[in-house]
């Protein structure tokens, strides 16, 4: 039996898209959390794996060739586990190149854009937070409406399931935080209840990561 894919993370939407892809993936796993709200991301062991001091990040003790290897950034992650077990990246060239193009629309912008939301949300003096809130809040919901609209057409982004489905999840499931109402975007919401009705995406958001 392969050793478990030692996975680095904290409660976060970039930590619950690996757990989730784990999950639906069979691979075994274990979590070491790294709790950044004390700077544990700093600390140098865990930077041997992340240079870039973010979590996640994952050890595979079943590399190429039967070697370890450490990838970082969550989108490196899913590609990789996905070429390791050859689910949810289709084979297909032109279904695999819309897989990437949803998944790096997830990496540039839906998580980049609400993050700026919770972060501004947080900031404590109105004037301060006016500009940032109103400025990102509104992207927020441009990148719902795009969501909104590919949902209804297709069942998954990608028209099969796939990464982008597990990475996009990882930040609706804040779509509270973000201040967004699904009943606004139906398609999304379709597709929101679909995903969190899987037991293995329940598993990932299960698991304990702090």
């Amino acid at each position: 039996m392969a050793a478990p894919i030692d996975l680095y993370t904290w409660n976060t939407p970039n930590g619950r898209k690996i757990s989730v892809t784990l999950e639906e993936m069979g691979l075994p796993y274990a979590v070491h959390p790294v709790d950044i709200t004390k700077g544990r991301q700093f600390d140098e062991a865990f930077l041997r794996i992340s240079p870039n001091n973010r979590i996640p990040a994952i050890v595979d003790h079943d590399g190429p060739g039967g070697e370890p290897l450490s990838v970082f950034e969550s989108g490196a992650i899913l590609i990789y586990l996905a070429e390791k077990t050859g689910r949810f990246l289709p084979a297909d060239r032109r279904a695999r190149v819309q897989a990437l193009e949803w998944l790096m629309w997830q990496m540039g912008g839906f998580g980049p854009m609400p993050g700026q939301v919770h972060h501004f949300l947080g900031v404590s003096d109105p004037q301060d937070q006016r500009y940032g809130l109103e400025r990102y809040s509104k992207e927020t919901h441009r990148l719902y409406g795009v969501m909104n609209k590919r949902l209804g057409a297709h069942e998954f982004f990608a028209g099969e399931l796939s990464i982008a489905d597990f990475a996009i999840l990882g930040w609706a499931w804040r779509h509270e935080r973000h201040q967004v109402d699904l009943n606004t975007y139906p398609n999304v919401k379709r597709w929101y209840d679909q995903m969190m009705a899987r037991p293995a995406v329940q598993r990932g958001f299960a698991v304990g990561m702090n």
